[in-house]
């Protein structure tokens, strides 16, 4: 039986910390610079705004990724791995409206 989304989802994280611990070597390196922003985010077909908006920073902070005067950390450049890899299902996985609260029986 093929995973659901969210599990494939919880399989990705968990083998991110298991990286960032230490615990695992990365199947490769993925550096992302103003270039790599641009385009992850252009091949998802989406304007800065709505791209800012899905992933949750502000516009600006997009834009000094692009331009290169600042380059995400951390979750971000996760964030933006993950959908550099799958962007169909990351970005409908952040589509939900900000209102709605996950089903926490999927947390469990």
């Amino acid at each position: 039986m093929e995973k659901n989304l969210f599990d494939r989802l919880v399989e990705s994280m968990t083998e991110m910390d298991e990286i960032d611990r230490g615990e695992r070597q990365p199947s490769r390196e993925f550096h992302i610079d103003a270039v790599q922003v641009k385009k992850i985010r252009q091949a998802t077909g989406l304007s800065q705004a709505t791209f800012a908006k899905r992933i949750d920073v502000a516009v600006g902070t997009l834009r000094n990724w692009e331009q290169g005067r600042r380059e995400p950390e951390g979750p971000a450049r996760a964030l933006l791995r993950a959908i550099h890899n799958d962007p169909e299902h990351v970005l409908a996985a952040l589509s939900f409206n900000r209102g709605e609260i996950a089903d926490t029986k999927r947390l469990n």
